[in-house]
């Protein structure tokens, strides 16, 4: 993950104080607040081959820029699914907030619902936005958090892509 994080574009991180959550009872109160952006990203075409390659979805869209040039997206875009899965890597960049539980593990939940708002150009930038929505204990062992994360596109008006997402942290 090393060269992914060199990618992240520090110098256009907000200056903003650095808030660490480190019990559940400063976990709920922070229920209904924005937890942080992320730096911002460049999707290149590389990004894209490379997922292409994993998931075998070699659309032209994606992996044909001459091809894709005719289109209504001008060039190669990047895949939706692409785009959710940078979610991990850009939560952890927050500038805003960090979720510090004494937690065994951090696990991935699921999703409650996920739309693709607008195509990501290959060669744009983006960015996460994370708020925090729900704060759920299950059980004694589990504290489960909802969370509407936004992939912002720079200089769009509406977001590439937004997702609850539930994350169970294992206490």
């Amino acid at each position: 993950m090393g060269e992914e994080q060199a990618r992240l574009d520090r110098a256009d991180k907000p200056h903003l104080a650095h808030k660490t959550i480190g019990d559940v009872a400063e976990l709920r109160a922070a229920v209904g607040t924005t937890l942080g952006h992320s730096p911002w990203l460049r999707i290149d075409q590389e990004r894209v081959d490379r997922f292409a390659a994993a998931t075998g979805d070699q659309q032209y869209i994606h992996v044909a820029p001459r091809r894709a040039a005719a289109t209504l997206f001008g060039g190669t875009i990047a895949h939706g699914f692409l785009t959710l899965s940078l979610i991990p890597l850009l939560s952890a960049e927050l500038d805003n907030t960090t979720i510090a539980l004494e937690a065994q593990m951090t696990i991935n939940y699921g999703l409650n619902r996920v739309r693709f708002i607008t195509p990501v150009r290959v060669g744009a930038r983006v960015r996460l936005r994370v708020e925090l929505l729900a704060v759920e204990a299950i059980e004694a062992t589990a504290v489960q958090t909802t969370q509407r994360c936004t992939i912002e596109i720079e200089g769009e008006s509406r977001p590439a892509c937004v997702a609850e997402t539930i994350l169970r942290y294992l206490l």
